[in-house]
């Protein structure tokens, strides 16, 4: 015997799925297994649904820097960082994302201002260092 579906189950889980969290767990899915020009476009549903969230803008720039959309990632970053200046990955991400542009003196101070925050960070120090 077929077992009945309740309709109100399904379309939880759909909700679930299509949340902004829903979608930022899939995309950072999609990340891990390399597919970062797909988990960005999950990633920009995601962001339309919670617009200023921190979490999706950084794993927005994420995806949009791996999948070498340098542009974009620069964009995401610089969201990131209106969002929460004293963010040390934004800084490092916008930073990374200029570099790639050729625009290496506002990098430059994007990577410098992600070593003042995160003065541990070693990942943060070699960016810097490896800045011609």
């Amino acid at each position: 015997m077929a077992q009945e579906r309740d309709p109100d189950e399904e379309e939880l889980g759909l909700e679930e799925r299509e949340s902004a969290y829903g979608l930022l767990q899939r995309a950072t899915s999609l990340m891990r297994s390399g597919h970062n020009a797909q988990a960005a476009v999950v990633l920009e549903r995601a962001a339309r649904l919670e617009p200023g969230k921190g979490s999706i803008v950084e794993a927005l720039g994420r995806a949009y820097y791996n999948s070498g959309q340098h542009a974009l990632a620069a964009e995401a970053f610089e969201t990131l960082v209106g969002i929460d200046p004293s963010a040390p990955y934004g800084h490092f991400g916008l930073g990374q994302a200029l570099k790639q542009l050729g625009r290496r003196a506002e990098a430059r101070t994007h990577l410098r201002l992600a070593c003042a925050l995160d003065p541990d960070s070693r990942l943060y120090r070699q960016a810097l260092a490896r800045l011609p």
